[in-house]
């Protein structure tokens, strides 16, 4: 399917951690590679903190599937960089056979029955953090995130061989549904290295001066933040579910589902359309932020959502 937001990496853009540049190139000399995200996280965050320094500390074991290849990172996470991405609850998790063979098997997933989703997210994820809370933290724990000021890495939990949010929950766990998050992530991160490439939103947009946006079925979720969502917070998440709905329909379609997957997954797709139509009405209506270019890709979501 074609899309407005780029399903590659620009050769030759900040995003292009093959490109000439004296940070990039000196990681890769040294075969620091699980590193370079980190060097652009430098850039993006401009803290002053030599973060691809800090990356360095992390083990990191790859994963291939179907030719692509993965970081998945090991050891502790630096609390300078567990600081900036809101991970500071967290720590990483043993890597143990039983979940290099779920991760295996999600991405082989994506690979043999999702190959337009796979090649998004071997385009734009490098680096894996399996992650668990951190003895004695009371809170739940994430399913799965990504942050923009960290490109290329994503972070998951068990919890995202349980969970397809934001509402469905399975006692069993499913590589499939570890499957739908890895992709989650991915298209947020392809999202977010679009808008800060391109001028999106219009000029003098603020996350923290934007009109929010009522979600109703987050009301139970208790955190304000996450029952009124700004404008750039419901495109992000109009794009991820126009990818998500077409992964679950196309699982619904197969017949190699457990029933339990089954039933998840309908629940799912079924709540999730009446979502997404919700979702691109509000923005429609308030494209008034948005700049020509956004514009245009509020008419391809547009057009993305009458086809679902």
């Amino acid at each position: 399917m074609q899309t407005t937001i780029a399903t590659r990496v620009e050769s030759g853009s900040f995003f292009d951690l093959s490109r000439e540049d004296p940070a990039l190139t000196r990681l890769r000399e040294d075969d620091a590679e699980p590193a370079l995200p980190f060097a652009l996280m430098e850039r993006l965050v401009k803290s002053g903190i030599p973060y691809a320094e800090h990356a360095r500390a992390l083990s990191s074991d790859t994963v291939h599937v179907s030719g692509a290849s993965f970081d998945w990172y090991g050891a502790g996470l630096p609390r300078q960089i567990a600081g900036e991405i809101n991970q500071a609850d967290y720590e990483i998790v043993e890597h143990t056979d039983g979940r290099r063979a779920a991760l295996t098997q999600a991405l082989e997933r994506l690979a043999s029955a999702h190959p337009e989703g796979f090649a998004r997210v071997q385009e734009f994820v490098r680096g894996l953090l399996w992650v668990g809370l951190k003895p004695g933290t009371r809170t739940s724990s994430l399913t799965s995130s990504s942050d923009p000021a960290l490109p290329y890495v994503i972070v998951f939990s068990e919890k995202a061989r349980h969970h397809i949010p934001p509402n469905t929950v399975s006692e069993e766990p499913s590589h499939v549904f570890l499957a739908e998050n890895l992709l989650h992530e991915a298209v947020h991160q392809s999202v977010s290295f679009h808008v800060l490439q391109h001028q999106v939103f219009a000029d003098g947009y603020s996350s923290k001066t934007s009109p929010k946006i009522e979600i109703a079925w987050r009301a139970t979720q208790g955190v304000a933040r996450n029952q009124f969502w700004e404008v750039d917070r419901t495109f992000h998440a109009t794009c991820v579910y126009n990818q998500l709905l077409r992964f679950r329909r196309s699982e619904l379609d197969r017949d190699d589902l457990t029933t339990n997957e089954r039933v998840s997954f309908q629940a799912a797709y079924d709540e999730g359309m009446p979502a997404v139509s919700y979702l691109m009405g509000q923005l429609e209506l308030l494209d008034e932020h948005f700049t020509v270019h956004g514009r245009e890709l509020l008419a391809d979501l547009r057009h993305q959502t009458d086809q679902l």
